[in-house]
């Protein structure tokens, strides 16, 4: 390949990467729990992002490696498992950059000596072998990579790494535009997709040549950088001289030294020996060569003054060695830099240092502390030191050293000239000897901290109860302004904000509920919209019915009962009176006709299941299983089982004889029906029974269990040879091998008079013990396990208790919501009041019977409208119970923090239901305590009341508030035990067929992995998995001492057991785990790696197109009758397509199948039924003008006749065969099904999915109609549709049991959480008894982290907010009842999951809650009462959208948008074009933000329809956002100085990850020490780390500041300040365009110009349309219902007109 081809090949994978920026995912990178995910970090990259960081100056080592460890340390605390690489050959793009290859080599060697990362630098490059090999082993979910260099030869080399990350399946994230907060990390992402790996694919060859090219051009630059400096002296011979150096230090230092110390002496003698050496060549030059020596003889320096230059890095490095961080943080800046004469000695010495440092391996014997190689020097400090001596020393300034510095000084600079040798150097005093000036003159070099530092603004001073009781205690330290300061007296004077009507119309006002879309008008009375309603409830009910097979209920008001009546049962016998004992005669009599009934059942069907028993077994069996599941009487069920038992003893028999391997099916047949008899039925068992299965169990070769049943010897002819009927094998092995699903699970028996349905469990009784007690409860249960019982249980007692108390159930999906109001109205019906209804739903979409209701079933966010609503409190305290459920949403990304705020506001009981919770006991004392608060409060207050009732002043208290006795008592209920095993496979192509290989749960873990956590909780095995797994412990330890204890058939829970049961194999499981756990502890870790190892399936990963094989894979689980299945993908569009492509993959089968000439006899049977319809419409008509004939009615119905024929042929000729659908048509009916397919008949998907549904296929996702969704879901629980390709939003508490999952899709979205939720749906409680779960095109390794890894710890998220913080001021000072709502507010101030147990973040909170208030007060939305004014109910409706909201407000209040919606014409109501065009492009600025990655601006695609780039905001916005952005700054600066002091400085003078301590006794004898470190003002707020820069306080005010300039511990960083930049610039000081899509859909009004050109994918906007799609709902949906009707800025479309009066009444406002 020549030049123009490596250049073209470059120029591709540019553009391949360019095109992929704008469809990047700007997604969280750590999930609800990140520990399933192993990533990379490019070491290069990581440089490459922190030495731009704008607050870091050149030359500043210890800021630069305190801004990587931030990152790494965020990364970490975060759950993050990764490793970070640096490959050999990106060393090649620092050659023009000799200042950072000592600084690089120093971070390598820093990570790998002085942190656990894990640290790769084997690899030579990224397209290496071991690096692909590297990549195999380890699968990284994605590599987070820079996507622009330092210079372009890097970039080149990035653009390298990403291509060939693509094609070995690796996802990239940016490393740039990166943002976090407390839990999360977010960055763009940009997949792995097939054509990435296409293009890799079919240009590797030249991809690698044009690599090769790359690095020889690069170690071509090598030569020439070196060449410039040491002449003659290669790479080689410099790296000899370093080692040299090296050595001479170490005989010199033979008891070891600091790395600091060691690099300081070697670099200053090797360069200056080199700068000797360069001084000579120059001398020897040719006269060839003159003109150019010439012309750099000016730059060229003495040797002497390369002495002093470095007798002052000698010095500075001493203080480096004496100064604690305190002292250095106080430095003063110099801002002159170097001469340029002086360019060549530095970038020689930076060489010499890279070359000291590129060896010190040699150093592994002798004692060096490496410890501070993350601060080996400091340019600022040399500068400061510089300056000193060639400006303020000679103008007559002299200072001293101190003794301590100046010895160690003398002792640095001695070590130098010994190892110099060569030549002699100067003494070490004087430090300069040459008049030299290093520094360029500047007329203000030293920067002026004092001048930057924030005025402390003081508080301004707040009468108001809840700011006494919350911030009180720190009110006395806290400086407050006079009431004659200018910013008290400048405040906003603002009318009283009346909750009552809006704010410029005087309308009644609307809140959140209100604005919410009705579904039902409770009050209407047309009859055509009664019918509606009627229909909706009458679907509800068939939904509700295809949840759960409930008979309805119908719920009487009864009086409560007192406490003691839960507890004490009745005794019988004794107080019977005469209704109860006719009552128990009457249930015996039914209960006897009953079984006479099923006697006379089982009779009739007796001899037709023997008789299929004995024709086919398996078939009979199950028509036996069918009866048994509906037969009540025990005598009949032991019968038919004796029966079964006999059957199954003659099929074996007869097996036997006639094959020489056997069918194990008949005896796990014959074991089962043993299991039954002995377990269910012992009190039946006669003598004969038993004997009959004693010789059942000698048949199967269990002689010992047999004998241990019945002793009696069964002498026989056809006994006497029963070896070639034994199954040769022990009973216990067969039973856990072959039958261990259908091992008997310990249930109770005893039933429990509160459940009627079934036995509850231990645990179940525990819960409704809890509802009984009107306790609260924390549950954490598997998925399918029943916890969800107890909320109808709950539900049941409340409504049972009165017709005014409420139920609120808060589900976190619209989906599951409208699931559980469908099962409730289902099971329950209770007679009410007109206009009261028994269940109501309210979600941000739509609510109905939402306040008038006894159960309202909402989602978290409009459960919290409803609780922060003054004038909702009357309701509010009608709330008996809350049930929340899928609560681990309390750690999610979206919303967790109003999750927190719903569990500490509410005062009733609640029940809180999740599976995946690892740290629940930590929950339950939060919430403990929370209960501790409200029942000091209830004390308080039912006090008051009473002391107010006493005096006579409460007439209008609240009726029955105190009236049902509550516990404030907290319980945990955990139960740990799936019902059915779970069992995982692993999906291959092998000879393009899919094979499934099983998946060992051990094979996930390592030795390692066990000795350090143990095995997870809740990694289970199945029975047959705890076989394999002592099978293959005993292969490989041959000696194992305890092989015969664990040998099942001696096991101790086992031995003469006839019946194993579920316990006994998991007390065996548990066995084996604790026996391998001590093998590696007690020195036998190698065989248990031997173990793991070969119980591991082997890698399965495919490099094909999986997509392509996905229908195979649905084909082969239905050969397997492993559906109907679940099929998870994370990718909208891809859950759609798989969906489809199954579809047509049947359609080709059946065509293929389809017999040549059926399409033909079709038409011609369509062409007849045409001709026949028209001959009887012909007919009649004749018929209705003549009089009827005979003969020619016997004609119609010889046509009629035909007619049907011909339709039930061409049916028969067009039905889809069997084979080529998945649908099961017998199980709905068809006028069932076609009333499920009519309520999608106008629905945007309804068509696809009713074609789908037919070949028993279906998809569910998030953007899908309700009604879209309750098709796949009834048909799905119905069984005919089989095959459901969704999201994970299914995995969110939907009801929809199957027999397996497959997870089809590798996502960072699946994670250890959502994999558990997912996979908990396999395995269908009462249909299957094992569950399987499938992995398709997921890597080993990936598979492994998911099985192994732990659930999600719960941990706070910032609590508060400045819109919170209004809406609880709102609530505290318009509530209905004052007490109440105070304490509400105080309770969600003081109980953050965030400060739980934790003062110093309380504080910190305290103070941000004051900082809150300062600013609601200067803005004008609080008095200094704290009582909201002015447009506080604005603000606190666009509570979403923060801090947009507060700017938006701020444009209003200053009538920006008043002056910009001027009329087209005087008294005209209509806007132009441009004003609309114009406000759009305000609100889009505002709300919506979509940042594009800032490398996407260099992009040369072509775009059609949109601009993308969305302009900037029109000047007078543009200055008013700026004025605003500056006065909150000020106020969160001198927030920041005050909550500073909250600051651990013990830790903020420690790097954050190493923990290198960087403390000590500050230097006092050195008067140049004090002089040059003598800037302590305005350092207070900033890391100190951060100030050697010479950042200051003042730094805080300027635009975009980083988060990790904020002291660390405070726990706060510029994220929680309420500023909207005008521009958002990412770690590269690039700008980040914003993405013009709500603007450029307003113009062009086209969802594809979208997809095509501001990089949307479709999915995302499938449920709009342009003709119902208003942009204002496009920018956000908040702002719609806000705006609208009382701001109609926002039409529908470009023609509509908008309201001028609007903008005259909010410029009189």
């Amino acid at each position: 390949m020549d030049l123009e081809e490596h250049v073209m090949v470059l120029e591709r994978m540019s553009q391949l990467i360019l095109s992929a920026v704008p469809k990047a995912e700007y997604s969280s990178l750590f999930n609800d729990f990140v520990e399933s995910e192993f990533f990379l970090i490019d070491g290069d990259s990581l440089l490459a992002t922190c030495i731009r960081e704008k607050s870091l100056k050149p030359g500043q080592e210890l800021h630069f490696f305190y801004l990587v460890e931030c990152y790494l340390m965020d990364l970490i605390s975060k759950g993050g498992q990764f490793a970070i690489v640096f490959f050999k050959d990106a060393e090649y793009a620092y050659f023009n950059f000799p200042e950072l290859l000592p600084l690089r080599t120093a971070l390598i060697l820093h990570l790998q000596h002085n942190t656990s990362i894990d640290v790769r630098t084997k690899f030579s490059g990224c397209l290496s072998q071991e690096w692909e090999i590297f990549l195999e082993d380890s699968y990284p979910y994605y590599l987070i990579v820079a996507d622009e260099g330092l210079n372009h030869l890097q970039t080149y080399l990035f653009n390298f790494l990403i291509t060939q990350s693509w094609a070995m399946k690796v996802n990239i994230v940016l490393s740039s535009g990166q943002t976090s907060d407390i839990l999360r990390l977010y960055a763009y992402l940009m997949p792995s997709m097939y054509k990435n790996q296409i293009f890799f694919k079919e240009n590797k060859k030249k991809i690698e040549s044009a690599y090769k090219t790359l690095i020889k051009q690069l170690e071509e630059c090598r030569i020439s950088a070196l060449e410039s400096l040491f002449g003659n002296l290669k790479w080689k011979n410099m790296m000899e001289e370093a080692c040299e150096t090296i050595s001479q230090l170490k005989q010199l230092w033979p008891e070891g030294s600091d790395i600091r110390r060691v690099l300081c002496v070697t670099s200053c003698s090797l360069s200056l020996r080199m700068y000797h050496h360069f001084l000579e060549n120059r001398k020897k030059t040719t006269s060839i060569e003159k003109t150019n020596i010439q012309e750099g003889e000016s730059t060229c320096l003495a040797l002497q003054e390369m002495e002093d230059l470095c007798k002052l890095h000698c010095l500075s490095v001493v203080f480096l060695l004496h100064l604690p961080l305190s002292q250095r943080a106080c430095t003063r800046f110099i801002t002159s830099h170097w001469t340029k004469n002086i360019h060549t000695f530095l970038e020689m010495k930076k060489w010499c240092e890279y070359f000291i440092l590129s060896n010190i391996n040699i150093c592994e014997f002798w004692n060096l502390n490496l410890i501070h190689l993350s601060d080996l020097s400091d340019e600022l400090l040399l500068k400061n030191i510089a300056f000193y001596y060639e400006n303020e020393n000679v103008e007559g300034l002299h200072l001293n050293l101190g003794d301590v510095i100046m010895k160690d000084y003398e002792h640095l600079w001695n070590t130098v000239s010994k190892l110099v040798r060569k030549f002699a150097v100067g003494k070490p005093f004087p430090l300069r000897t040459t008049k030299l000036s290093f520094l360029e003159k500047n007329p203000s070099p030293i920067k002026d901290t004092a001048k930057e530092n924030i005025p402390n603004l003081g508080f301004i001073s707040m009468s108001c109860e809840v700011v006494d009781k919350f911030v009180g205690d720190l009110l006395t330290d806290l400086p407050f302004l006079k009431s004659d300061d200018p910013i008290v007296t400048s405040l906003v004077k603002q009318k009283e904000f009346d909750e009552l009507v809006h704010w410029h119309s005087h309308r009644p006002l609307s809140d959140d509920y209100d604005r919410t879309k009705c579904q039902f008008n409770e009050k209407s009375r047309d009859p055509h919209y009664l019918r509606s309603v009627q229909k909706y409830h009458v679907f509800q009910r068939f939904y509700g019915k295809s949840l759960e097979s409930v008979s309805p209920k119908v719920v009487v008001t009864q009086a409560v009962k007192p406490k003691d009546k839960f507890i004490a049962p009745k005794n019988k016998k004794a107080h019977e009176t005469k209704a109860e004992i006719i009552t128990r005669e009457n249930k015996k009599r039914l209960f006897a006709k009953e079984e006479e009934k099923e006697e006379k059942k089982w009779s009739v069907l007796s001899f037709s299941i023997e008789e299929e028993m004995k024709e086919n077994l398996n078939s009979g069996i199950k028509n036996l299983e069918e009866f048994l599941k509906s037969c009540k009487s025990n005598s009949v069920k032991f019968r038919a089982e004796m029966v079964a038992l006999t059957a199954c003893l003659k099929a074996w028999k007869e097996h036997c004889r006639g094959e020489t391997t056997k069918d194990l099916n008949i005896a796990v047949q014959m074991m089962k029906r043993i299991h039954s008899l002995m377990e269910k039925y012992p009190e039946l068992l006669q003598e004969a029974d038993q004997q009959l299965i004693a010789r059942c169990l000698k048949y199967l070769g269990f002689d010992e269990l047999a004998s241990s049943l019945y002793p009696t010897q069964v002498a026989r002819d056809d006994m006497k040879k029963t070896d070639k009927y034994s199954i040769g094998i022990g009973p216990v092995r067969f039973q856990l091998q072959y039958m261990g699903h259908y091992l008997i699970r310990d249930e109770r028996k005893d039933p429990d008079p509160r459940v009627q349905d079934f036995i509850p469990d231990t645990w179940q009784r525990e819960l409704l013990d809890v509802v009984d007690n009107n306790e609260s409860a924390v549950i954490v249960a598997p998925t399918s396990s029943g916890k969800t019982y107890a909320s109808y249980y709950c539900m049941e007692k409340v409504l049972k208790e009165s017709s005014e108390g409420v139920v609120v159930y808060v589900a976190p999906t619209k989906a599951l919501v409208n699931q559980v109001a469908a099962t409730v109205q289902n099971r329950f019906t209770k007679s009410l009041p007109n206009g009261e209804a028994l269940c109501g739903v309210f979600t941000r979409d739509y609510r109905h019977d939402a306040l008038n209701c006894q159960v309202l079933i909402t989602v978290p966010a409009c459960f919290e409208i409803l609780l922060l609503a003054p004038h909702r409190q009357t309701w509010v305290k009608r709330i008996r119970y809350v049930i929340f459920d899928e609560v681990h949403c309390l750690g999610g990304e979206i919303g967790a923090e109003v999750w927190e705020h719903l569990l500490v506001m509410i005062r009733c009981p609640f029940l809180a239901l999740s599976a995946t919770i690892s740290n629940p006991q930590h929950l339950t004392e939060w919430l403990q305590s929370v209960k501790h608060y409200w029942k000091q409060e209830d004390n308080t207050m039912g006090k008051n009341i009473a002391f107010k009732r006493d005096a006579g002043c409460c007439a209008n208290s609240p009726k029955d508030y105190f009236r049902i006795k509550e516990s404030y008592k907290v319980r945990l209920v955990l139960y740990g035990e799936r019902y059915n095993d779970l069992e995982k496979h692993i999906c291959s192509i092998k000879q393009n067929d899919i094979s499934f290989d099983h998946f060992h749960p051990c094979a996930a873990l390592t030795t390692d992995h066990i000795e350090k956590y143990g095995f997870p909780s809740d990694l289970t095995l199945s029975p047959r998995e705890a076989i394999q797994l002592y099978d293959t412990m005993f292969q490989f330890w041959e000696s194992w001492p305890r092989a015969q204890e664990f040998d099942p058939e001696k096991f101790i829970h086992f031995k003469n057991k006839i019946v194993i049961k579920k316990l006994d194999a998991r007390k065996y499981e548990e066995s084996l785990k604790a026996e391998l756990t001590s093998w590696i502890k007690n020195g036998h870790a190698e065989e248990a790696k031997m173990v793991l190892r070969n119980l591991s399936p082997g890698s399965a990963f495919s490099s094909e197109n999986m997509k392509r094989m996905f229908p195979l894979l649905v084909e082969k689980l239905r050969k397997m009758e492993k559906l109907p299945a679940l099929f998870f993908l994370f990718n909208l569009r891809d859950v759609e397509q798989t969906a489809i492509c199954v579809r047509s993959f049947l359609e080709r089968k059946q065509r293929r199948q389809r017999p040549p000439k059926a399409d033909k006899e079709a038409y011609d049977m369509i062409n007849k039924l045409r001709k026949v319809r028209k001959s009887i419409e012909k007919q009649k008509t004749i018929d209705e003008k003549s009089q009827k004939n005979p003969r020619k009615m016997d004609q119609i119905l010889i046509h009629e006749a035909e007619h049907n024929n011909l339709l039930k042929t061409l049916e028969k000729n067009l039905e889809i065969p069997q084979e080529c659908t998945y649908a099961n048509q017998k199980a709905i009916d068809t006028e069932t099904l076609q009333m499920v397919f009519d309520r999608v008949k106008f629905t945007r998907k309804g068509a696809e999915l009713r074609a789908l549904a037919r070949r028993g296929i279906g998809y569910h996702h998030s953007s899908l109609n309700f009604k879209e969704k309750q098709l796949v879901e009834i048909l799905f629980r119905k069984g005919f549709i089989r095959v459901v390709t969704a999201t994970g939003t299914l995995a969110l508490g939907i009801n929809m049991p199957c027999k397996s999952v497959v997870f089809a899709q590798n996502s960072i979205y699946l994670d250890a959480l959502n994999y558990r939720q997912m996979s908990g749906r396999a395995g269908r409680r009462g249909q299957d008894l094992l569950g399987d779960v499938y992995f398709f095109d997921i890597p080993l390794p990936k598979i492994e982290k998911l099985i192994k890894s732990n659930v999600p710890e719960l941990r706070g998220q910032f609590p508060l907010g400045i819109t919170l913080v209004l809406r609880l001021m709102l609530l505290a000072s318009k509530g209905d009842d004052p007490e109440d709502a105070k304490a509400k507010v105080l309770s969600v101030l003081k109980h953050s999951l965030l400060s739980f147990k934790k003062p110093r973040v309380m504080k910190m909170l305290k103070l941000y809650f004051l900082f809150s208030l300062q600013f609601l007060v200067k803005q004008g939305y609080l008095d200094q009462e704290g009582k909201p004014m002015g447009f506080a109910g604005l603000v606190s409706h666009l509570h979403y959208h923060e801090p947009s909201n507060l700017v938006f407000v701020s444009f209003l209040v200053k009538g920006l948008f008043h002056n910009l919606c001027q009329p087209t014409r005087e008294g005209s109501k209509h806007f132009s074009q441009d004003v609309m065009e114009k406000l759009l492009l305000v609100l889009a600025n505002l709300f919506g933000r979509r940042p594009l990655p800032a490398k996407f601006q260099e992009t040369t695609v072509k775009f059609y329809q949109s601009k993308v780039f969305l302009d900037d905001l029109p000047k007078d916005f543009n200055d008013a956002l700026c004025e605003y952005n500056m006065d909150v700054t000020k106020d969160f600066a001198s927030f920041l100085l005050n909550v500073a002091k909250l600051a651990d400085m013990e830790q903020e003078y420690q790097l954050p990850l190493s923990k290198i301590n960087f403390t000590g006794k500050e230097c006092e004898g050195s008067e140049l020490v004090s002089h040059l470190m003598n800037c302590k003002e305005g350092r207070a707020a900033i890391s100190p780390f951060v100030c050697l820069s010479g950042n200051s306080d003042g730094d805080l005010l300027l635009p975009n500041t980083p988060n990790h300039v904020i002291l660390r511990t405070i726990g706060i960083n510029h994220t929680q300040a309420p500023v909207l930049l005008s521009e958002i610039l990412d770690d590269q000081g690039r700008r980040m365009p914003l993405n013009a899509y709500a603007l450029d859909f307003y113009k062009h009004g086209s969802l594809t110009g979208l997809v095509q050109d501001n990089g949307y994918v479709l999915s995302i906007f499938t449920y709009l349309s342009p003709s119902n799609l208003s942009t204002s709902t496009f920018l956000c949906p908040c702002l719609h219902s806000c705006l609208s009707p009382s701001f109609s800025f926002i039409s529908t479309s470009t023609s509509s007109p908008i309201s001028v009066s609007t903008y005259t009444s909010i410029s009189n406002g």
